[in-house]
């Protein structure tokens, strides 16, 4: 089942600069050749379900190995079942709308 997530992974009890940890989970997305796009408080993900939910639990692995104690992640799921559709075609949309 193709899916469409956001989601938010963060690490816990490492300071107040999370950026070496957010390019870490980036680097996973592009090597699991899912399509991502980073945005200010998390990422896009679009992909099957599995690859993209291994994925994730592969950024939890490999941050609890960079030493992160602690690690809280927010996810938001979208599926379909009429048509299949892009995290473009959904901005696009509303774009469209706004002219």
């Amino acid at each position: 089942m193709k899916v469409i997530v956001d989601v938010a992974i963060i690490p816990l009890g490492v300071g107040l600069s999370l950026s070496k940890y957010v390019a870490e989970c980036e680097k996973i997305f592009k090597d699991a050749g899912l399509k991502s796009t980073l945005h200010a408080n998390g990422t896009n993900i679009e992909g099957e379900w599995d690859e993209v939910f291994n994925a994730i639990k592969k950024c939890h692995e490999q941050l609890h190995q960079m030493g992160v104690p602690r690690i809280s992640t927010n996810v938001r799921i979208g599926t379909r079942t009429d048509r299949e559709q892009t995290m473009e075609e959904k901005i696009k949309s509303v774009q469209e709308k706004i002219l």
